[in-house]
């Protein structure tokens, strides 16, 4: 369940809005304004330069009224009783989403020193503070790099690891977006990976709601981005099977479905993900269908697992493949796709021709023999425009033999409920 700027604690089903928030969320810059800690310092300094007692109290009714009430509020935090903290977490929440300025509400409430007293909430024994701290920690984070970190160095991610495992659902959802939004902040995501959370995160994708697993896929996508090659230790086999569900029922050029793609590529390093994709009902089809109808991050990452696969095993995976009719996708992606994307769908298309390895006519010598016919017919000036335009009339021949089977997936499709953007 995400929580962003003026969103409710039950957010509306309106996945394609929501997956744009989370893709904010992941790729977001640190957006703290540069005034951040002036309020908090402005006593201080005044004592430390001797100002007389009139020049702090001008300073003071300079301040805007809503400092006012945030140094209430982290009062009530730090020194009130637990009724009157519960209060303030409440408070905060409101003051985040109600304010004309919410990033400069997220830095002054940071700089109050709210964050600490909040995360030692999350392990009270009240249900309400649990619930009320972690739906105000959420709103400090969002779009605040600052806060993200200073949440995490505090303590928060264990109580959220426990929230992961409780059967409360509601509460299970909110810390998936919690870890989400925490993890877009690069020093987090090793702490975070490190924790436990990821087999946790991989059981909501099997069992949680759609914004949950929607959640989960985008917080184990960040995680992964920080562990690279140890990439493998994040996820298990048993990740695959919901993650094709999910690719199935979003649109292929959608960003989640870059993120879903991402994550099932790092899955086919190892021998248990591939099975895993190979059984998957589905599994293999799904990613011919994304390979022809993906973004160019989710077609790279589509043919990157699919490749994968058949290195492993050529003779293991190649019919499975071919059965597909992964042919024409790919013929299209060595001229449209990514550069990386290119050399991954010839290479795969060599390894799914019939003849021997030593035998194979490689894509690069199609297209030579092609570009010598353009440059007979046009001339060396146009050669190389002519060229591309004969292997796309290829694809598309090839990919019109192959009308029949595309028509028939189209008909048996699901709508989509996954965000589209």
């Amino acid at each position: 369940m995400g929580v962003g700027e003026g969103d409710s604690t039950k957010p509306e089903p309106k996945p394609e809005s929501n997956d744009g928030h989370r893709n904010q969320e992941e790729d977001e810059d640190d957006d703290v304004e540069g005034e951040e800690e002036e309020g908090l310092s402005d006593s201080r300094t005044g004592m430390a330069l001797g100002l007389s007692a009139k020049v702090k109290g001008q300073r003071q009714r300079q301040q805007p009224p809503e400092w006012a009430v945030v140094q209430q509020v982290s009062e009530k935090l730090v020194s009130g009783s637990l009724q009157w903290k519960i209060e303030a977490a409440r408070e905060i929440r409101k003051l985040v989403r109600k304010s004309p300025s919410s990033a400069k509400t997220r830095s002054r409430l940071g700089a109050a020193g709210v964050v600490q007293p909040l995360v030692f909430m999350l392990s009270s024994s009240n249900p309400d503070a649990r619930h009320s701290s972690l739906l105000a920690l959420l709103n400090l984070a969002v779009r605040n790099e600052r806060n993200k970190v200073k949440i995490v160095t505090a303590g928060a991610i264990p109580p959220l690891v426990e929230f992961l495992k409780t059967e409360n659902s509601s509460i299970r959802e909110l810390a998936t977006a919690a870890i989400l939004t925490l993890s877009a902040a690069a020093p987090n995501k090793p702490i975070i990976a490190a924790s436990g959370a990821a087999p946790l995160l991989v059981q909501i994708l099997n069992s949680g709601s759609v914004q949950g697993r929607v959640d989960a896929v985008t917080a184990l996508y960040n995680l992964s981005t920080s562990i690279e090659k140890n990439s493998t230790n994040l996820l298990d086999a048993g990740a695959v099977s919901p993650l094709i569900n999910l690719l199935k029922e979003c649109k292929k050029y959608s960003k989640f479905a870059e993120k879903a793609t991402a994550l099932l590529e790092i899955l086919s390093n190892s021998e248990e993900g591939r099975t895993a994709i190979s059984v998957a009902d589905g599994g293999i089809l799904t990613l011919v269908e994304t390979v022809e109808d993906g973004s160019l991050v989710s077609t790279q990452h589509a043919v990157g697992t699919l490749l994968s696969l058949c290195l492993s095993c050529r003779d293991k995976y190649r019919e499975l493949i071919l059965k597909e009719g992964a042919i024409p996708g790919l013929l299209r992606l060595t001229v449209e796709g990514t550069a990386e994307a290119q050399d991954r769908a010839r290479l795969l298309l060599d390894l799914l021709r019939d003849s021997p390895p030593e035998r194979r006519l490689v894509s690069s010598v199609l297209e030579k023999i092609v570009y010598d016919i353009a440059e007979r017919v046009d001339g060396v000036d146009k050669a190389a425009e002519t060229a591309k335009r004969l292997l796309q009339d290829m694809v598309q021949r090839s990919m019109e033999q192959s009308l029949n089977c595309i028509q028939h997936r189209a008909a048996s499709c699901n709508p989509s409920v996954i965000p589209s953007t």
